[in-house]
């Protein structure tokens, strides 16, 4: 298999590392760079429990090739408390006990990162259809989406 270094941005750091034209980025971050919270779930991009930031975009890392990463600026959970919107999240959903098992959580959080990064006034149909790539199994979604709303309402 033919070997390629790669560099992009992590969480504002550059990182260089070598790939396997066939890994996939989430592999890269957990087990190349240490990364944890973007998780494996169902390798097929359905759950969201893989969810980064790319370039500005959620994007389920599970389906992105790590070579398509080269120069791409990537956020996971562990780098996003610096962006407006993430702590304000992260406060709401521990508030409103929006999680149980919190294996979905990273994924939800930046996906509602990214919707009040570019609608901070979103309606609730908004909200779901921002989350609606991210299976809860646990919590169901009420919670996660008043966490949301009360984020946004400042309350």
């Amino acid at each position: 298999m033919k070997k390629h270094e790669i560099e992009f941005k992590l969480n504002g750091d550059t990182k260089k590392v070598e790939v396997e034209s066939n890994d996939v980025l989430l592999d890269v971050l957990r087990y190349k760079l240490g990364i944890k919270s973007p998780k494996v779930g169902c390798d097929r991009g359905d759950c969201g429990t893989c969810t980064v930031i790319m370039n500005g975009k959620t994007v389920r890392s599970c389906l992105v090739l790590a070579v398509e990463a080269h120069g791409a600026d990537i956020v996971t959970l562990e780098g996003a408390n610096s962006r407006k919107w993430t702590q304000r999240l992260q406060k709401k959903f521990h508030e409103k006990n929006s999680f149980q098992c919190g294996f979905c959580a990273p994924g939800v959080i930046l996906s509602a990162t990214e919707l009040l990064e570019k609608n901070p006034k979103p309606t609730t149909r908004d909200i779901k259809e921002a989350i609606a790539g991210n299976l809860c199994r646990c919590t169901g979604y009420e919670p996660i989406i008043a966490a949301i709303e009360e984020t946004v309402k400042g309350k």
